[in-house]
């Protein structure tokens, strides 16, 4: 209870002070971030040299840079309470809002594609306050203390929130049965039962939920990203075009298909964003060479 009285704290401290001095305090943090999390900043500086072939000098900057933005981000998720339906579209612009409502008329849902980018707790804010129904499972976090205060940020602002478990696949099930948006994590390790797909020229096990979800209720599957503005102050939503899941009855062949679709996407904006993606992150944990069907 310490833990989070500590953070409910913090976020009412944060949240009586302007934006740009929370913006200010996070480039601050991040600062202090780069040289405390040095085992980390390893990890990032040498994946993003591997992925990018990025001079010694190139990758320490975008580091650098990522690790603002961290700081950045943690301070804006403690600013969360601030943001409602009035004031949303000051701090994220949403480009291409449009595809959603209007794919969400054909009645079976949106399979939502994002990643690791800059603020996504924000951009499910922002989704949520504008009237889009959005469901989501929780990310685990290694403390269940900090998972229950981030849970009851992401409902405050309008979200429908599953926990992991045994009621997992069922909320995901009811809300795409409802024609809701139902978000998913792209860029996380699917373990051996994922699909693996090239990403930054290596084998990456990839989560079968997309695939999944889309295959189960015809529901398109809709890649979207969030990128911090170039000073720091407020974001914009890339909502990229819709694709399909096309089912030829070779299931193996469909999931693998539309996989590396979706997963080129998030290639692409991360090329074009590299100081907006974390890149420590354990996104080859599988090795592809240990795959069950070798």
């Amino acid at each position: 209870m310490f833990l989070y009285a500590t953070l409910k704290v913090l976020s009412t401290v944060i949240s009586w002070l302007p934006y740009s001095l929370v913006i200010k305090l996070g480039k601050g943090a991040g600062k202090l971030y780069y040289i405390i999390a040095k085992k980390q900043r390893i990890r990032a500086e040498i994946t993003i040299k591997e992925c990018l072939n990025y001079s010694d000098a190139e990758a320490d900057r975008t580091i650098r840079e990522l690790c603002n933005n961290l700081g950045m981000t943690f301070m804006e998720i403690l600013y969360m309470p601030v943001l409602n339906k009035e004031n949303i579209r000051k701090y994220v612009h949403i480009e291409h809002e449009k595809i959603l409502w209007e794919t969400l008329k054909k009645g079976h849902g949106i399979v939502l594609v994002a990643c690791h980018m800059d603020n996504w707790e924000w951009m499910g804010a922002a989704l949520a306050l504008i009237g889009l129904p959005l469901s989501a499972v929780e990310k685990p976090q290694p403390n269940r203390v900090y998972s229950d205060f981030m849970n009851k940020l992401r409902r405050g602002v309008g979200q429908e929130i599953f926990s992991r478990g045994t009621s997992e696949i069922l909320g995901c099930v009811r809300a795409l049965k409802k024609g809701r948006m139902l978000g998913l994590i792209a860029d996380q390790d699917g373990g051996y039962d994922g699909v693996f797909v090239p990403f930054f020229g290596k084998m990456a096990s990839t989560p079968m939920g997309p695939a999944f979800f889309a295959k189960k209720f015809q529901a398109p599957i809709v890649p979207i990203f969030i990128i911090r503005n170039a000073d720091g102050y407020g974001h914009r939503v890339v909502v990229d075009e819709p694709i399909k899941y096309e089912d030829t009855g070779n299931k193996k062949v469909d999931d693998y298909n539309v996989t590396l679709a979706y997963t080129q996407r998030v290639e692409n904006i991360i090329r074009q964003y590299p100081s907006n993606w974390i890149w420590f992150q354990h996104r080859w944990n599988t090795p592809y060479e240990r795959r069950k069907d070798i």
